[in-house]
């Protein structure tokens, strides 16, 4: 469920985990859990042409549990879902089939329910019929409307909701203007978003939950008095194609890198000198903050798009033009993108510490933003499906 093929690596964790193992006052193993940070969300709806989804899609579609494609609605082909097919489909290193056995196994030795495990499998397969469901624009007017439900039935019948309902909640909302609800119709560019946010959403809330019911198992009663933590997270990313994600990602590397430098080469020497050992200092240049307070600080990258995400007219553009009025020839690590025949287009490039990285800014003010249509998560909270309804029980928009 977390990770998938990339460019470089056939089976890439696509979320960063903490995992803790607990002793005892003895030092006697006690317990263990796992805490998780960023998973990628926008790979359920996107990938480049040489990655994959995550796992499980293929593994379900694998055929090795024929009543689960009986209980999904769906068939073996992964061409016939646009979500999960935009990249690469199988991967020379991996055999699907056996790796769903060993999912389902890993269910059952971590304690779910075998209603906890059909949800989970039901959701997943919902994920892949909404890249399936098709909108048509009204005749005379600028609103979207269901082009057929045969989708959107396979969907509400796999989330325990109706379909009227959830297609009216797609393409007609109700939205807050002041103090008052009002309906409001959609375009199919507004739609077929709201789809594709709702999918990420989902499956993010199922993956988070997921590691909560694993660490219930993991948990026992026993006194913790010490651990040992191991942190893995992605390395540094530098691909043809560098976005928001990938941001993110190198600027947990750089913080991390600074802490580690931080550690060796200044607090060391420190206590070199407290020692008393004859020594004189060296500056090895590993500083690194100049490019993390260029990120973090005020008016720095994350805070110009905060900013942005506020103005209803911003776009894309904007955000470049800001980063450019406040950072261009002001701050070393910001640069104008190289131009590199046959590469999708950079708007911008940032100095890391292992090197100069182009960054594409399309779409990251949505991304930041991430809205969801309320209207169908009010369907959510109210789903037949227990673990659906459980979800989005604390949801607020």
């Amino acid at each position: 469920f977390g990770n998938a093929k990339t460019i470089r690596n056939d089976n890439s964790s696509r979320f960063g985990k903490f995992i803790r193992i607990h002793f005892d006052t003895r030092g006697k193993l006690a317990s263990a859990d796992i805490e998780t940070y960023l998973l990628e969300k926008s790979r359920v709806v996107f990938q480049l042409k040489a990655e994959r989804d995550y796992h499980i899609f293929y593994q379900i579609l694998s055929n090795k549990k024929p009543e689960l494609l009986e209980m999904l609605l769906i068939t073996n082909n992964p061409y016939d879902y646009p979500f999960i097919s935009q990249g690469e489909t199988t991967v020379a290193s991996i055999v699907d089939a056996d790796e769903l056995e060993a999912t389902d196994s890993a269910f059952d030795v971590l304690g779910f329910t075998q209603e906890e495990k059909n949800s989970v499998y039901k959701l997943t397969g919902a994920i892949m019929h909404h890249g399936n469901m098709k909108f048509k624009t009204k005749q005379r007017e600028e609103q979207a409307e269901a082009d057929g439900t045969e989708d959107a039935d396979k969907v509400a019948y796999l989330m325990g909701l109706n379909t009227s309902d959830l297609i009216k909640s797609l393409c007609h909302p109700r939205v807050k203007v002041g103090n008052e609800w009002v309906t409001k119709g959609q375009s199919v560019a507004q739609v077929t978003y709201a789809v594709g946010a709702l999918s990420k959403a989902v499956y993010e809330k199922m993956f988070l939950w997921m590691v909560i019911r694993i660490n219930q198992s993991l948990e026992t009663r026993q006194p913790r008095q010490y651990f040992i933590g191991v942190l893995d997270i992605a390395g540094f990313e530098i691909f043809d194609l560098n976005t928001f994600e990938q941001l993110c990602i190198n600027f947990t590397n750089e913080k991390l890198q600074q802490f580690f430098n931080h550690h060796m080469f200044v607090l060391e020497q420190e206590e070199y000198k407290k020692e008393g050992i004859e020594w004189t200092f060296i500056d090895f240049g590993m500083d690194l903050q100049a490019c993390i307070d260029l990120i973090e600080k005020p008016m720095g990258i994350m805070s110009i798009l905060e900013e942005e995400c506020m103005f209803p007219k911003a776009s894309d553009a904007t955000f470049k033009s800001k980063l450019y009025d406040n950072h261009l020839g002001k701050s070393g690590n910001f640069q104008k993108p190289r131009i590199v025949k046959g590469r999708p287009e950079a708007h911008f490039a940032l100095m890391h510490y292992a090197g100069t990285v182009d960054y594409n800014i399309n779409n990251w003010l949505v991304k930041n933003k991430d809205p969801l249509n309320e209207t169908v998560v009010g369907l959510y909270q109210k789903s037949n499906l227990k673990l659906l309804s459980l979800l989005f029980v604390n949801y607020a928009g």
